[in-house]
């Protein structure tokens, strides 16, 4: 079953496009089987890396304090598009 969207909205002058492309791999590697598609937005603000799940804010670099890790990318990803999955290890 395949449904959601991910997008990764980044700063591209900051050059955060490759964290972005990272986060995403790491989200596609996860969620292939459960997710639409995954999406990097280039912003327009300075300092941007907000990460939506289905229109649902999972991680604001300003409000959230830096980058997300993976597996707490993959948990907040989890628990809004499937909430049902097991991430194995990422859950502990």
């Amino acid at each position: 079953m395949r449904n959601g969207t991910v997008s990764i909205e980044y700063c591209p002058g900051c050059k955060w496009i490759f964290r972005a492309a990272w986060l995403a791999q790491e989200v596609l590697s996860t969620f292939e089987a459960n997710i639409e598609q995954v999406v990097l937005k280039p912003s327009d603000i300075p300092g941007t890396f907000i990460i939506h799940a289905d229109n649902t804010a999972v991680w604001d670099r300003e409000k959230d304090g830096g980058f997300p890790e993976a597996k707490m990318l993959k948990r907040r990803v989890r628990d809004v598009i499937f909430p049902e999955k097991d991430l194995g290890h990422s859950d502990k």
